[in-house]
């Protein structure tokens, strides 16, 4: 090795290479150091291990709905099966509605800025003027025989001491009784779940989620996770099979997680035989209760009540939602492994538009994301709209957008309500089934989750407004001192910048790996690799980035460094372009300045100077016959004539490129000819690997350049286009503008 070193040393001058010379950054080394290290739970190739465990918890629920306190009450048994290769002598349960209570901190402490004006409803945000009573009320935690078990209440997590040790690979059992007042989401900011008041007609939609205790996560990478629920960061759970008995007034309809299983006690005979026909209606949806129909249940106010029985298998959360003002559509959707059932609830305040969009954007979402990761699997995929919200539970979401109260829509709302639903009906895949950590990787589900929600919107709605690379310009050019990287846990985000950063990035970062840096089929098959690998489980980031590489066989650190561990951006400057031809002894000089404007240059310290533009022409390339020193041990010597042949009359480029903002990609080259044509060359991102502030490469081209563009189809999200081109174009100072403008008027 130290042979061939010192043959290189002598071939290559050390004027040849090109120095780098501010601090080297290693911005293609691993990121090992960075993520959790494989273990015999999670491999190194991101698959999870042979020794791979979870948890699991199955439920036995019945509720009570009531209208008139707005309360509810309910009882559960939970079967917990420890899995894991741990004993356990207490677990952890969530109590999210704890989250509301006046002594914790609500939702006002999110966004905390008072000023000189504001509105009634932002006051009550900050300062909960009218107080209402939340959180839970736990009448009793017992075990199988009966016997109370200790509890200690930390705010939303609640610690149950067990009388025996729990033991790997045995089961428990907990029993439950609990209470909370429903709140009115109108009250305080960022609501999830609650009720939604309609004065005029003095009827209620309850959307009733995060509504019994549920069991923490206990894993193989931190033990339990019992982080607080702060509002940003969402939900960790374990999957289980759910029986749920629901009782609510009489005139009530319940759109729920799982099957419902007594149809013939809850719906009439009508409605029974519409639902029958919606199984068989694949282009369109079948109303099952129309409008005429939601209007009179509107007015009837019953006393009476009704149990609604409903059963789910292999979820990892359960929710519904209860109202009579519902009208209710439904329609099958086939897919190559199974037959949907998607359906939509909604008041008559959502007519028109949810009654001829809602459905069918169900159906734009169930038939791309199961194309681009596997078939939804579950029964039903249900959208329910409300106001102000996007939610997503197993098999049913919460989603806004609504006309005025003349049944008008602009565009950009309706654009917003559709892509609110395929969003949350997307959410079934990325976290409901590919399970991530949601307290702590907001970016895992709503990231992941984005991406396909976008390629929906850009398949099926190609008019529509969507996600690309130009989308995040603005976040990433913005102020490095309050940035984070998308590295950072869930409620570590500021409020005004979780969007940019937990949905939009990485959707970014992974249309740029899509479309632009591993190509969309090999992509397209890595990415369906990771959701099936990681469905019904808990994948981690470590699991995605050593997955994507591993399906793959691109080396990808470079990207997870710079895209998701920094606050870097891309601007890459084209600083120069040069411009040679070779010179060549048997042609008359004179007629070769005439013909090509060569400028001929005697002192080789010239091709230093930068150029502004290619007016002056070419430089001209003295090439010299190669010395045999030079071949060293080499016997064979290069056809030197044939190499003068084929650059006989050729255009040569020398480009320089510099990495102003901090992030490598590769490099997309427009060249743009004097004839008018143009030509695409894609330098790999490797070529920064020596030099990661600085590049230069060397192109032959049979045409002459009139200019040169970098990211020309505005692939990488670069954040300055304006030093991307060569020459380089002067733009107007904003006073130039201002002058110009005042001439036109």
């Amino acid at each position: 090795m130290r042979l061939l070193l010192l043959l290189l040393i002598t071939t290559f001058s050390y004027s040849n290479f090109q120095a780098q010379t501010q601090p080297w950054q290693g911005k293609f080394e691993p990121i090992d150091n960075m993520i959790a290290p494989p273990s015999t739970y999670r491999t190194a190739s991101g698959a999870p291990g042979k020794a791979y465990w979870q948890q699991r918890a199955d439920y036995k629920i019945k509720a009570i709905l009531n209208e008139n306190n707005n309360t509810l009450t309910g009882e559960e048994t939970i079967t917990y099966f420890n899995n894991s290769p741990d004993d356990l002598s207490y677990v952890w349960m969530q109590l999210e509605q704890n989250v509301n209570k006046k002594g914790n901190e609500d939702f006002g402490a999110i966004n905390n800025s008072i000023k000189d004006s504001i509105t009634t409803r932002q006051m009550q945000f900050l300062t909960r003027a009218i107080n209402f009573p939340a959180g839970y009320s736990i009448k009793y935690v017992k075990d199988a025989t009966g016997n109370n078990l200790r509890t200690m209440v930390n705010n939303t997590m609640m610690k149950v001491k067990l009388n025996t040790i729990l033991k790997s690979g045995e089961s428990t059992t907990l029993a439950i009784s609990w209470s909370y007042p429903i709140t009115d989401r109108s009250m305080y900011l960022l609501s999830r779940e609650g009720y939604e008041y309609f004065p005029e007609d003095d009827n209620t939609v309850y959307l009733i989620a995060h509504w019994f205790p549920r069991m923490a996560v206990y894993n193989d990478t931190e033990g339990w996770q019992n982080q607080q629920f702060q509002k940003l960061g969402e939900f960790a759970l374990e999957f289980g099979n759910y029986e749920v008995e629901i009782t609510v007034p009489e005139d009530h309809i319940i759109a729920s997680t799982g099957e419902l299983q007594n149809s013939e006690s809850v719906l009439t005979k009508t409605q029974r035989k519409r639902f029958d026909d919606a199984k068989k209606s694949f282009d369109k949806p079948v109303m099952i209760i129309t409008k005429e129909e939601a209007l009179a249940n509107e007015k009837q106010k019953s006393t009476k009540q009704k149990t609604w029985k409903f059963n789910a298998t292999n979820v990892r959360d359960f929710s519904f939602a209860s109202s009579r003002k519902f009208m209710w559509d439904a329609q099958a959707v086939k897919l190559p492994t199974n037959t949907v059932m998607a359906m939509s609830f909604y008041p008559k305040e959502g007519l028109p538009v949810w009654q001829g969009e809602s459905t069918k954007a169900i159906t734009q979402a169930l038939e791309v994301y199961s194309e681009a990761t596997f078939d939804y699997p579950y029964p039903v995929a249900i959208s329910v709209n409300t106001s102000n919200i996007g939610m997503e539970f197993p098999m049913i979401s919460f989603n806004g957008g609504r006309p005025d109260k003349d049944g008008e829509i602009s565009d950009r709302a309706k654009q917003g309500m559709i892509g609110t639903i395929i969003h949350e009906v997307g959410h079934n895949w990325f976290p409901m089934i590919v399970s991530s950590d949601e307290r702590k990787w907001m970016w895992m589900d709503e990231g992941l989750n984005t991406f396909l929600h976008q390629r929906t919107v850009a398949e099926r709605y190609p008019d529509f407004n969507h996600t690309t690379p130009k989308s995040i310009v603005p976040f990433m050019s913005g102020d490095k001192n309050i940035l984070r990287p998308v590295m950072t846990t869930s409620d570590n985000e500021l409020l005004q910048q979780f969007g940019a950063n937990f949905y939009q990035k990485p959707t970014v970062g992974l249309q740029m790996l899509r479309n632009s840096i591993i190509g969309k089929e090999l992509f397209d098959e890595a990415f369906k690799e990771y959701a099936n690998r990681w469905k019904y489980k808990h994948p981690n980031p470590s699991d995605l980035f050593r997955t994507l590489e591993d399906a793959t066989a691109t080396d990808l650190d470079w990207f997870y460094r710079g895209w998701f561990f920094t606050t870097d951006n891309v601007d890459m400057e084209l600083s120069n372009v040069k411009w040679f031809k070779v010179f060549e002894e048997n042609t008359n000089i004179e007629d070769q300045n005439k013909s090509s404007q060569v400028k001929i240059k005697a002192n080789s310290n010239s091709t230093e100077a930068e150029s502004k533009d290619f007016s002056n022409g070419p430089e001209v390339i003295t090439m010299t016959s190669t010395p045999d020193a030079a071949y060293g041990q080499f016997l064979s010597r290069l056809d030197e004539p044939e190499v003068r042949k084929q650059l006989s009359n050729k255009n040569i480029y020398e480009i320089t490129i510099k990495n102003k903002g901090g992030l490598v990609m590769p490099v997309t080259i427009e060249w743009v000819f004097t004839d008018g044509s143009t030509e695409i060359d894609t330098l790999p991102v490797e070529i920064w690997r020596r030099n990661e502030y600085e590049i230069q490469h060397t192109f032959i081209k049979e045409k002459e350049v009139s200019k040169v563009n970098l990211d020309p189809n505005f692939e990488f999200a670069d954040t300055n286009m304006d030093n991307n081109t060569f020459p380089k174009e002067e733009t107007k100072s904003e006073f130039d503008t201002f002058k110009d403008n005042k001439k036109e008027h």
